[in-house]
C-alpha cells in the first residue's frame, strides 16, 4: 500500500467513528431527564415560548427527523445556532480554539521536555540514585489530579510570592485594548513587536501550561525510559560504544532515535487527549478555551453547542492521530504502507 493510499484508507475510516459518536451524543442528548426549553428560559417560561423554542431546535418533530437534520447539517459543517448567545455555533467553537491550542502547545513542550530528560535520564544511569529520583518523580507527576496542582501553583506563585498572575489570558485593562490577529496571543504580541505585552502574555501562561505540562511529562518520562532501555541494550548501540564514539553522540543519534517511535506515539496521543485534560486547567485558571465553552453548554443543556464541539474535539483528535501515524516515515525508513 502506498503512503497516499494509506492516507486515504486512514481518512476513510475515520468517517464511521465520528458518524457513531455524533449518534451517540444526539441519543445521550435526547434521553436526559428534563426539557430543555424548561432550562432555558429558568423554569419560568410561558407555554407559548417553551413551544416556539421547541420549534427553533426542532425538537417537535419524530426523533428520526430530528437525527436527518442533525447530520444533514454537520455534513455541511452546519452546526446550528447557540441557545446561550443565539450565534453560530461553528463561529464561537472557532473564536475558543487559538486559547486551548495556545495552552495545549505550550504544555506539550514543557511535558516533552520534562519527559525525555528524566527518561532518558534514568535509561541512561539506571539503578543509581538518578534513576530511582527520576523514576520517583514521573509517578508522582503522573498521579497528580491537575486541578489540586494547579490550586498549589496558584497559592504559591500567585498569592505568596506573586510572581505570575491568578488566571486568565491577559489582565482586564490590556484585554480591553487588545486586539488579537491569530488568536495565538504570543504570535499576535511578536507580530505586534511588543514585547511588554509578550512577557504579559508568558505569564499568564505559565502557570496553566507547567500544571498540564508536568502531569503529562510523567507519561512521556515513564515511555520514554522503557523504550530507552530497550534500545541501550540492541547490538548496533554496543558496536558504537565500541568504535569509541562520544557516550552523547550514542545516545542522541543512535539509541534515542530509534526510542522515538513508541515515544511519539505518546505524545501524539496525549497532544490529543490535552483538550479532554485543558477542561479542568481552564476552570483552575479561568482560561477562556474550548473546554471552558463545552463546560458552560452541558451546564445550560445547549444542544447545539455541546454536538458541535464535541465533534469538533473528535476531529481534531483523529487528524491528530493520523498525522502522527504519517510522521512514522520520517523517523524510521523501515516503515512502510
Amino acid at each position: 500500500m502506498s503512503f497516499w493510499q494509506y492516507t486515504v484508507t486512514r481518512l476513510a475510516l475515520t468517517v464511521p467513528m465520528v458518524f457513531i459518536l455524533l449518534s451517540a451524543v444526539f441519543v445521550v442528548l435526547r434521553i436526559m431527564p428534563g426539557d430543555v426549553c424548561i432550562v432555558v428560559y429558568g423554569g419560568r417560561g410561558r407555554s407559548e415560548d417553551i413551544q416556539r423554542c421547541q420549534e427553533q431546535l426542532g425538537l417537535n418533530k419524530p426523533l428520526l427527523a430530528q437525527y436527518a437534520d442533525y447530520v444533514a447539517g454537520i455534513a455541511r459543517l452546519d452546526f446550528g445556532i447557540s441557545m446561550r448567545t443565539n450565534k453560530p455555533v461553528l463561529q464561537e467553537i472557532l473564536a475558543q480554539v487559538p486559547a486551548t491550542l495556545e495552552l495545549a502547545l505550550a504544555a506539550m513542550v514543557i511535558a516533552v521536555l520534562i519527559g525525555l530528560l528524566t527518561g532518558v535520564g534514568a535509561a541512561v544511569y539506571t539503578d543509581r540514585p538518578l534513576d530511582h529520583g527520576m523514576r520517583l518523580f514521573n509517578v508522582i507527576a503522573f498521579a497528580m489530579p491537575i486541578f489540586w496542582l494547579g490550586l498549589i501553583l496558584q497559592i504559591v506563585f500567585a498569592v505568596w510570592l506573586k510572581i505570575f498572575p491568578v488566571g486568565g489570558r491577559l489582565d482586564p485593562i490590556t484585554g480591553l485594548s487588545f486586539e488579537p490577529i491569530t488568536g495565538l496571543y504570543l504570535i499576535d504580541s511578536l507580530l505586534r513587536a511588543d514585547l511588554g505585552l509578550f512577557v504579559k502574555v508568558l505569564q499568564h501562561l505559565a502557570l496553566p501550561a507547567i500544571t498540564l505540562g508536568l502531569v503529562l511529562s510523567g507519561v512521556v518520562g515513564r515511555i520514554s525510559r522503557a523504550n530507552m532501555l530497550e534500545v541501550l541494550d540492541k547490538e548496533y548501540v554496543k558496536t558504537a560504544r565500541s568504535k569509541g564514539l562520544p557516550e552523547g553522540r550514542v545516545i542522541v543519534h543512535h539509541a534515542l532515535r530509534n526510542a522515538m517511535i513508541p515515544i511519539v506515539t505518546v505524545i501524539g496521543l496525549q497532544f490529543a487527549l490535552l483538550l479532554g485534560g485543558a477542561i479542568l486547567t481552564e476552570t483552575v485558571f479561568n482560561w477562556p478555551g474550548l473546554a471552558q465553552y463545552l463546560l458552560r453548554a452541558i451546564n445550560a443543556r445547549d444542544y447545539p453547542a455541546i454536538q458541535g464541539t464535541v465533534i469538533f474535539i473528535t476531529l481534531f483528535i483523529s487528524t491528530v492521530n493520523l498525522l502522527v501515524d504519517l510522521f512514522y516515515s520520517r523517523l524510521d525508513p523501515r516503515v512502510r504502507y
